[in-house]
């Protein structure tokens, strides 16, 4: 093969370099050219101009409820679920308060509130007073302070509940339990929530006086009589105590409250129910204050509490509707009321809702 001489190689390198000038400039526009083309427009539609130039499809709103899915709405506000109690609170008494109020408040019976309360009400739901600051369960139950040589077993038993419900109630936070219902980290003294648990009450008065035996009352108070043996007799029939017929505070609760709280203001008059014979008439020291027993003959007797004004003395016979006393606030009350009870020798203290004639 020949091989090209130098000056024809260099004429080619000449030849491509202006083949490829020239068409770099043939693209190019001359300004003064108006029959330029110019670039496309970049105009962006405004809305309005879209909804006259497009029509888009309508969006069915049943679509989503009809194919299964969840319609989506805006909420303003979030509803944060509320979640049971666990922990101890506590509640300070206010004026008129009750204990039937003051479980309403926190959705609990009465009788927990006693029981959460022993120290403080030893059982008596005439103990109540204005200041006092309650414990307050979580649940409806009793509260326990353990002691030494005690186990979940026991407590379970003496209370009336499974083991399992003390062991496993998040509020007693116990920090283990064994196999056998071994607790460990309690301590003596340390309180324990017993959900569900029950125990007996005890009834703190007044007791049955009768008019043979008024003397038993001597550890009541002040208002003891001494001996008495006659006296006027009954008819076996009650009339209403006070001019007022409304409830104000305790209603009848067997193994609670062994009467009716009558409402009224201070200083209403306060009658007998029957006739009868006064058994005790004065101070009570077990959160009555001042207090009338009257022993009707018949095998009742009738109570009446909380007097603002004791009428009537020991021994003294009273008709049926004799004034012998006035409603009042005096004892461990909230509020005037006239606290009234009826006991029959037979049946025990009765409902007197089932025995006043209305």
């Amino acid at each position: 093969m020949k091989i090209k001489p130098l000056w024809a190689v260099i004429g080619l390198l000449l030849l491509g370099g202006l083949y490829f000038t020239w068409r770099i400039t043939a693209g190019r526009t001359d300004p003064g050219d108006q029959t330029a083309q110019t670039p496309p427009s970049t105009h962006i539609p405004a809305l309005d101009e879209l909804s006259e130039s497009v029509s888009l499809p309508p969006f069915p709103m049943e679509s989503a409820e009809s194919g299964g899915g969840i319609r989506r709405l805006a909420l303003l506000e979030t509803i944060i679920p509320t979640r049971p109690r666990v922990d101890v609170i506590t509640y300070t008494v206010q004026i008129g308060d009750n204990l039937f109020a003051i479980g309403d408040r926190f959705n609990l019976k009465p009788e927990t509130i006693l029981w959460g309360n022993y120290e403080v009400l030893r059982d008596n739901p005439q103990f109540l007073k204005p200041d006092q600051v309650l414990i307050i369960l979580p649940v409806d139950g009793t509260y326990y302070q353990w002691q030494q040589g005690d186990s979940l077993e026991e407590i379970a038993d003496f209370f009336n509940v499974e083991a399992e419900a003390i062991a496993d109630f998040p509020g007693n936070r116990f920090d283990e339990i064994g196999e056998e219902n071994e607790v460990a980290g309690l301590a003596t003294g340390d309180w324990v929530i017993v959900p569900g648990g029950t125990r007996e009450l005890r009834d703190w008065g007044p007791p049955a006086i009768s008019r043979s035996n008024p003397a038993s009352a001597a550890y009541y108070g002040s208002g003891s009589c001494g001996a008495i043996y006659e006296g006027a007799i009954g008819t076996g029939t009650f009339i209403w105590p006070t001019v007022t017929r409304t409830l104000s505070g305790y209603d009848w609760k067997p193994g609670f409250h062994h009467g009716i709280d009558i409402g009224g203001p201070e200083g209403n008059p306060v009658y007998a129910v029957d006739s009868g014979v006064v058994v005790y008439a004065g101070w009570s020291e077990y959160g009555f204050g001042s207090l009338i027993v009257l022993d009707h003959g018949t095998g009742w007797q009738s109570a009446y509490a909380h007097l603002s004004v004791v009428g009537v003395s020991c021994g003294q016979s009273v008709a049926l509707g004799t004034v012998i006393g006035a409603v009042g606030n005096t004892g461990n009350s909230t509020g005037p009321h006239l606290h009234f009870e009826l006991r029959s020798e037979i049946f025990g203290k009765v409902n007197p809702w089932d025995y006043l004639i209305p």
